[in-house]
C-alpha cells in the first residue's frame, strides 16, 4: 500500500475543512475520494446512508466496532453522538489506487498518521469572529449555549491541537479559493499524485 493514500483535512466546526475537501474532490475527482464516516446520529434532511455518512444506530455501531469494522471512534458528548472510520469505504478507497481525503477529529487524525503515514493539514479561520459568525450560518437553528460550546471547542482546539499537525492553512473569509490553492501546493509538494 502507498503510503501516500490518505490525508487528514481537520479544523474546529465553521473553519470549512469540510467545504475545502469538496472543492479538491471536486477538482480531482478521479483521483481523489472523501472518506464517508460512520455516526450514530441521524440523517438530516437530504442525507443519503453510504453518501454523506454510514448512520448506525448505538446497538448497530458498537456491533461493528466489536468485529473490526469501525477503526477509531470518537463520543460527542455533548450530541451523544458516535463517530467513526468505515473501515469497507475506506479499504475499497485505497483499494481502487484513490488518494482518501479524512476529516477527523485529533484521536482519528493521530490514527492516520500513525497507520496510513498520512500527511495531517489543519484549517483555521483567520479569528475567532468569523468562526462564530460561519457556525451561525451554516446552523442558524443552534442554542446560544451550543453556539458558545462550539466556539469554546473551536479555540480550545487551535490552542492545544493545531500543533500536532503537519501544515496549518488559514482559510480566511471571502478567500476559500487560496485556501484551498494551499492545501493542493501542500499535498503536491509531499508527493500525493492529483492527477
Amino acid at each position: 500500500m502507498s503510503t501516500k493514500q490518505v490525508v487528514v483535512i481537520a479544523g474546529p466546526s465553521g473553519s470549512g475543512e469540510s467545504t475545502v475537501t469538496q472543492r479538491i474532490v471536486d477538482r480531482y475527482p478521479k483521483r481523489v475520494k472523501r472518506l464517508v464516516t460512520a455516526t450514530t446520529r441521524p440523517p438530516r434532511a437530504g442525507e443519503r446512508n453510504g453518501t454523506d455518512y454510514y448512520f448506525f444506530s448505538k446497538e448497530e455501531f458498537a456491533k461493528q466496532e466489536g468485529n473490526g469494522r469501525i477503526l477509531e471512534s470518537t463520543y460527542i458528548k455533548n450530541r451523544d453522538t458516535y463517530y467513526g472510520t468505515y473501515a469497507p469505504d475506506l479499504e475499497k478507497k485505497i483499494a481502487s489506487g484513490n488518494i482518501v481525503i479524512v476529516n477527523p477529529d485529533l484521536v482519528g487524525a493521530r490514527y492516520y498518521k500513525d497507520h496510513y503515514g498520512a500527511v495531517t493539514i489543519f484549517i483555521v479561520p483567520e479569528n475567532v469572529d468569523a468562526l462564530e459568525r460561519r457556525i451561525r450560518e451554516r446552523s442558524p437553528d443552534l442554542s446560544e449555549k451550543e453556539i458558545a460550546y462550539r466556539k469554546e471547542n473551536a479555540v480550545r482546539e487551535m490552542q492545544k491541537e493545531q500543533s500536532f499537525y503537519d501544515h496549518v492553512v488559514v482559510n480566511a473569509d471571502g478567500k476559500l479559493d487560496a485556501a484551498v490553492e494551499q492545501v493542493v501546493a501542500i499535498l503536491k509538494k509531499e508527493g500525493y499524485t492529483l492527477e
